[in-house]
C-alpha cells in the first residue's frame, strides 16, 4: 500500500509520511502542483493527500486533472479552512478535506477508512463483473473481453481461453501438452506448436515487451 502525498512544504510532507510509516503506509512526496499530476498518473497509489496552496499548480486543479484519469481516493489537506474552498475542494472531486493544523490519529484514521472503502467498492466491483485484474492486465469474463492499460484488446476464442487458463492458475508452470489437453481436448489431434504460437500472438498483445514478458513467462 503506497499514498502519494503533494505538499510543498517539505516539512510537513515529511511529518506526515512519518505517521504513515508508523502505521505501515508508505508515501512519496511531490513538491509541487506539476511533480504531483506526473507521479499520480503514472504511479500505482492507493490514495493522494493534496495541499491547495502549491507552486506551478494549485491543489484544486491538480485534483480536477488526477480526476480526469484516475478514481482513487483524494484527500485536501489545508490551511484554509473556508467553506468555499471545502465545497470547491469536493465539487472537484475530493473524498475529504482536513483543516491544517491536524491531528495524527485523525490523518491516520481518515486515510485507513478512505483505502478501505475504496478497496470494498472495487472488490464488489469485480465480483459483480466478475473481473481478473492483474496489475494492467484486465479479463472481464462475463463479457469475454481483455484489456491492457484501459484499452480494449481483440483476441480470438482460443487465445482468450488460453489467458484465461493461465490467468486463473497464477504462479504455476504448464507444459505445451498440458495446455493443449486442456483447452483443445485430450481426443483432440494437432500440432503441439501451435500453442506456441498462440502464446507469441498473446504476448504480443499484451505486453509491453514480448520478448520480455512480464505476465506470461
Amino acid at each position: 500500500m503506497k499514498i502519494l502525498i503533494i505538499e510543498d512544504d517539505i516539512s510537513i510532507a515529511e511529518l506526515e509520511r512519518d505517521y504513515l510509516s508508523i502505521n505501515g503506509i508508505e508515501s512519496d512526496i511531490a513538491e509541487d502542483g506539476e511533480k504531483g499530476v506526473e507521479l499520480a498518473k503514472s504511479g500505482d497509489y492507493s490514495l493522494i493527500i493534496i495541499d491547495v496552496m502549491l507552486p506551478k499548480k494549485d491543489g484544486f486543479r491538480v485534483c480536477k486533472e488526477i480526476r480526469e484519469v484516475k478514481d482513487i481516493p483524494v484527500i485536501f489537506l489545508s490551511a484554509r479552512s473556508d467553506d468555499i474552498d471545502k465545497i470547491r475542494g469536493l465539487g472537484l472531486g475530493a473524498d475529504d478535506y482536513i483543516t491544517k493544523p491536524f491531528s495524527p490519529g485523525e490523518l491516520i484514521a481518515r486515510v485507513k477508512g478512505h483505502i478501505a472503502r475504496y478497496e470494498e467498492l472495487s472488490l464488489k466491483k469485480a465480483v459483480k463483473h466478475d473481473i481478473i485484474k492483474i496489475r494492467g492486465l484486465e479479463i472481464d469474463k462475463s463479457a469475454h473481453k481483455v484489456f491492457v492499460n484501459g484499452n480494449s484488446v481483440s483476441m480470438p476464442a482460443k487465445e482468450y481461453e488460453i489467458l484465461l487458463f493461465l490467468a486463473e492458475n497464477p504462479n504455476i508452470v504448464f507444459s505445451k501438452e498440458h495446455i493443449f489437453d486442456r483447452l483443445w481436448g485430450m481426443d483432440a489431434f494437432g500440432d503441439m506448436s501451435t500453442v506456441t504460437v498462440h502464446i507469441q500472438r498473446i504476448r504480443e498483445k499484451i505486453e509491453e515487451n514480448p520478448s520480455k514478458p512480464q505476465y506470461i513467462e
